[in-house]
């Protein structure tokens, strides 16, 4: 007789009951994952506008100071220690005025050495053309003697020479007489000859040395300009500032104690973030507000070097206007970057910086949706948008920082 065999039956009931809830654990676990995340939010605590067509224009605020337009170094030319101080900071000096007196007893020793030494040189370079000039003379007054007897000579053989035509001399007389005129007919071509010569070299000579004494004076023109450089003063006309000599200080040569402001025209400085380091150029027009009148400026300077995330600026006013302005007075400037252009743009707010401007909450009725978008251009009103968004699309600009991680959210009014 066959007998019922129960626990194969068993095992199949078990298995379906474990796979069906298998089944209806998953199923939850995807509806939970793949539901997206809400929040419910009050409409009222939200900022919301409008992304619209409009006119944009690429311009950047900053502050400005005032600084003069042209200002020189007042730079110490000979190192030493302060010895008197004669202006104060903060005055204004003229071309020229003294203001530090430094002291440096090694250069003025040097300086006294070379000067003794150009001037040693210099009289030994005059005793030689005086001794050149002396041979000359030596020279010339031999020549006046060779002349004096050259015409004794010549009187003594005119004389003869009648003499001996009327045969009153003999012939041998005669003869020594012709030789004696010929010997110093010689011998002053022979002395005039060796004058000449000797007063060519000479020139030469002198020329030279002339010019050695004009090189030593130059030198010593100098020397004594240098042993000036220890009296600092005014190198312009203008306010001084920055002026903190110290007496009894030992400065370097080249080393700046102060600037002095040249107060003819004004220019702007500002301190401008290096976002706009590559927008920015030379030329570029912007205006100031100034007692109630607008002031037309223009970028004349970019120095590109970034400090603490900024670099500089400068700016010269462009108007015909005659200012009187203050040192250190700060101005808003409004600088154009680009021509006005009619784009699509969101208004700014709080949220770029939760989102670095990937993506925006848009309104849908009684919810707003996470979006995707890109955005360019930027001002101080508005973001360019590229793509995401169309015009008459109301968003969310106000804060994302409680829910970054929520992509709907559900608008109540209270």
């Amino acid at each position: 007789m066959d007998s019922v065999i129960k626990s194969k039956s068993k095992k199949i009931k078990y298995a379906t009951i474990a796979a069906f809830v298998f089944l209806a654990f998953g199923s939850m676990a995807y509806l939970s994952f793949s539901k997206k995340k809400s929040l419910n939010v009050n409409e009222n605590e939200l900022l919301v506008k409008t992304v619209s067509n409009d006119y944009f224009e690429d311009f950047m605020v900053f502050q400005a100071r005032v600084e003069p337009l042209n200002s020189m170094f007042v730079n110490i030319t000979e190192g030493g220690s302060v010895q008197e101080i004669f202006a104060e900071n903060g005055t204004l000096v003229e071309k020229g005025q003294a203001l530090v007196k430094m002291y440096n007893p090694n250069s003025e020793l040097n300086y006294m050495t070379q000067e003794t030494a150009i001037i040693e040189q210099m009289n030994n370079l005059n005793n030689g053309k005086l001794n050149i000039r002396n041979q000359e003379l030596s020279l010339t007054q031999d020549l006046l003697s060779i002349e004096h007897d050259y015409n004794d000579a010549k009187r003594l053989f005119d004389m003869n020479k009648r003499l001996y035509e009327k045969e009153i001399i003999s012939k041998n007389d005669w003869n020594m007489i012709q030789e004696s005129l010929r010997f110093q007919q010689e011998r002053k071509n022979s002395i005039q000859i060796s004058i000449q010569k000797e007063k060519q070299t000479n020139q030469i000579q002198i020329s030279q040395i002339n010019r050695s004494i004009q090189t030593m004076e130059k030198s010593l023109e100098i020397l004594r300009n240098n042993k000036k450089n220890f009296l600092i003063t005014a190198p312009a006309s203008g306010n001084l500032t920055s002026f903190e000599p110290i007496l009894g200080k030992t400065y370097q040569g080249g080393e700046s104690i102060g600037k002095i402001d040249v107060m003819k025209g004004y220019k702007l400085v500002a301190d401008v973030d290096e976002f706009y380091l590559e927008k920015a150029a030379v030329g570029q027009k912007g205006n100031v507000d100034y007692k109630g009148k607008q002031l037309e400026v223009s970028v004349i300077k970019i120095l590109p070097e970034v400090k603490g995330g900024r670099f500089q600026i400068e700016l010269a006013f462009t108007g015909k206007e005659q200012l009187i302005l203050q040192q250190g007075l700060s101005f808003g400037v409004k600088l154009t970057l680009s021509e006005k252009d009619k784009i699509l743009v969101l208004p700014k707010g709080q949220f770029f910086s939760d989102t670095s401007g990937k993506w925006i909450f848009v309104i849908n009725g009684n919810e707003a949706l996470k979006k995707p978008i890109k955005t360019g251009r930027e001002n101080p009103d508005y973001y360019e948008v590229l793509s995401g968004l169309k015009a008459g699309d109301k968003v969310i600009t106000s804060s994302y920082a409680n829910f970054k991680d929520v992509e709907i959210l559900n608008l109540e009014q209270n």
